[in-house]
């Protein structure tokens, strides 16, 4: 097996030296020290235009990942690993730079998205598909030809990239549906260039595994096409199912809700004094108090309604005046200051709104 088919040539010397005992020399890169405290930024690194995570983005990606294995073990009745690999941010003359060549590079238009997308077979993973396919076995090291595919080896392609751009269609259906329509093939990245060498790229790799051997389908999709749908694609995405389990939930919170128990407390008078004179109380003390017309009812320190005190059938009551319409986060959270409650014996007959009160107070 040759060595340069898995490792470059400074790692073989690396090897070897470390086999031999030789120290390798190893090239130490120091910080730049910027002595103002000012360091240069890059407006065009790709940082500056995606920040946020794109939470839907990946979801989507997922579920591509999830319809592209079923759709393989159908067409190549061969079960697959596919996975997603970390999204990549880069400008596009990256992209191409560390496609291998010769790759498939199909450009694809994704309505209504502008602009033109790149699904990219790399030549590991085309021929370990047509080997399958014709029954031949997966080998270790598949040597890559600098060849244009034959015509058998188009057609294989092409069937496996109808099957992929379905799959991807299906997997944006639930977010923002698309239409794909294929446009060309190309085998250099010189005749595919679906935006400027320094516009933004979001790539997504895609690895497609058959036992110990794989490749990588490579997704590439110009920043312009997607930004329009920035919101959609970074806030966090929720399916149908969800949404009607969420519903449900809600309509069941909603029955239940009425016949929740509530504390509702009616505060008669307070009266504020410090702590010497709390102190100097003792038994058989008056404290004078001016009871009011009308009282305010909480809940949980919310005030909810206005009502009347008094006595009904031989019952403490209250008789309400009014409802009161405040929201729960408009009620300031201040604590009340130091308060002696005073209990008082009410005697109003509610019945008759003239009838006299008498207090008795202790």
């Amino acid at each position: 097996m040759a060595y340069d088919t898995f490792l470059s040539q400074n790692e073989v010397d690396s090897l070897f030296a470390e086999i031999e005992g030789t120290p390798t020399p190893k090239t130490i890169q120091e910080e730049p020290v910027y002595p103002d405290g000012v360091r240069p930024y890059d407006l065009s690194s790709p940082e500056r235009i995606v920040r946020k995570r794109m939470q839907t983005f990946e979801l989507i990606n997922e579920r591509f990942a999830r319809n592209l294995r079923a759709v393989l073990l159908s067409f190549m009745r061969r079960n697959a690993d596919v996975s997603v690999l970390p999204i990549k941010i880069q400008t596009f003359s990256e992209f191409e730079r560390n496609l291998p060549v010769p790759s498939n590079l199909n450009m694809v238009k994704l309505s209504p998205l502008r602009g033109m997308s790149l699904f990219c077979f790399d030549p590991t993973l085309v021929f370990l598909v047509i080997e399958t396919l014709f029954g031949g076995q997966i080998q270790q090291n598949t040597r890559v030809e600098g060849r244009d595919f034959t015509a058998t080896e188009q057609r294989i392609i092409q069937r496996l990239l109808t099957h992929t751009l379905e799959s991807y269609a299906h997997s944006w259906k639930p977010v923002y549906p698309i239409e794909y329509r294929y446009l060309r093939s190309e085998m250099h990245t010189k005749f595919a260039n679906i935006t400027g060498a320094n516009e933004i790229v979001v790539v997504t790799p895609i690895r497609i595994e058959f036992g110990t051997m794989g490749g990588l389908l490579n997704v590439c999709l110009p920043y312009s096409m997607i930004e329009p749908l920035r919101d959609l694609l970074t806030q966090p995405f929720q399916d149908e199912t969800e949404k009607g389990i969420e519903n449900k939930w809600l309509r069941q919170l909603a029955g239940q809700l009425p016949e929740a128990e509530v504390e509702l407390v009616a505060n008669f008078t307070t009266i504020e004094t410090s702590v010497a004179e709390l102190l100097d109380l003792q038994e058989g003390m008056v404290l004078p108090i001016e009871l009011p017309a009308e009282v305010t009812a909480t809940i949980e320190n919310v005030p909810v309604l206005k009502a009347k005190y008094g006595t009904y059938n031989n019952h403490y009551a209250l008789n309400v005046t009014e409802h009161l319409e405040v929201p729960v986060f408009d009620v300031p959270e201040s604590q009340p200051a130091p308060v002696t409650h005073v209990s008082i014996d009410e005697e109003i007959d509610l019945d008759d709104e003239d009838s006299n009160v008498s207090q008795t107070s202790r």
